[in-house]
């Protein structure tokens, strides 16, 4: 058996890698493991000083991988282009893609149709164009892997949360479907589906956070990217399709 901390970074150095949101929360953490484990990791964020921050923390970690940032709203079609042409020049190409950007949201009975509207395409149509764009450069090199980020509110669905509910439920039926259509042409489909993840989505300040993490009723985000990196590490014969990961005692 091999040296699990080796075939880790065997597995991942110099892959070539988009992460949306990547500057906060679950995506910061995956794109601190990957690069610490030696992948080309693209962010993109919102907010520039967000990805300044993230950009620095690589820089500092010792990290033997590299990553750069690009402001994007996900939500524009000419933003999405441009994150996708800005991996062509400067990554050479795309391997990996973690669709992970997304929003937290209450009940349809609160808000505007303006504001659902913007949940949905941050939540559920970025996934669908990002997958779209990073499917036509993975079939040319016949190989690739997409990861979905979704949520255990796909199956529990909160009371309260139903504008949220039904976009980690599409992104559900939307992963299965396409794994089917993408798995032919060697390109693999995983999707992660957390508990409830010490993000700005939860409420709560920092110190209200740490005690539930202390208590096993809330993750930290760095436990979901090492769900990420396992799935991303395992030898081309072998697919992870969902992986669910709760806190132990989120009994849901």
């Amino acid at each position: 058996m091999k040296d699990l901390n080796s075939y880790w970074k065997e597995s991942l150095e110099n892959k070539r890698v988009i992460i949306t949101g990547g500057t906060t929360g679950i995506g910061r953490e995956i794109t601190l493991l990957l690069s610490f484990l030696g992948a080309k990791c693209l962010i993109c964020g919102r907010h520039q000083e967000q990805i300044d921050e993230t950009l620095a923390a690589v820089n500092e970690g010792g990290h033997s991988g590299t990553c750069e940032g690009l402001v994007a709203d996900l939500t524009k079609a000419e933003d999405i282009q441009r994150l996708f042409d800005t991996a062509d020049q400067r990554l050479g190409g795309v391997d990996i893609l973690i669709n992970n950007a997304a929003l937290g949201y209450g009940s349809v009975s609160e808000g505007s149709y303006e504001d659902w509207d913007y949940l949905i395409r941050t939540n559920l149509t970025a996934y669908l164009a990002c997958s779209h764009h990073a499917t036509k450069r993975m079939e040319t090199v016949g190989k690739g892997h997409i990861v979905n980020i979704g949520s255990m509110s796909a199956d529990v669905r909160e009371e309260g949360s139903s504008v949220y509910v039904a976009t980690k439920s599409g992104i559900q039926g939307f992963s299965e479907a396409l794994r089917k259509e993408l798995n032919p042409k060697n390109i693999k489909v995983s999707l992660i589906e957390p508990g409830a993840v010490d993000t700005d989505m939860q409420a709560g300040n920092t110190k209200e956070k740490e005690a539930q993490i202390q208590k096993y009723e809330m993750l930290p985000a760095e436990d979901i990217a090492m769900a990420v990196g396992f799935c991303l590490a395992q030898h081309e014969r072998c697919d992870i399709v969902t992986l669910q990961i709760r806190p132990h005692l989120q009994l849901i």
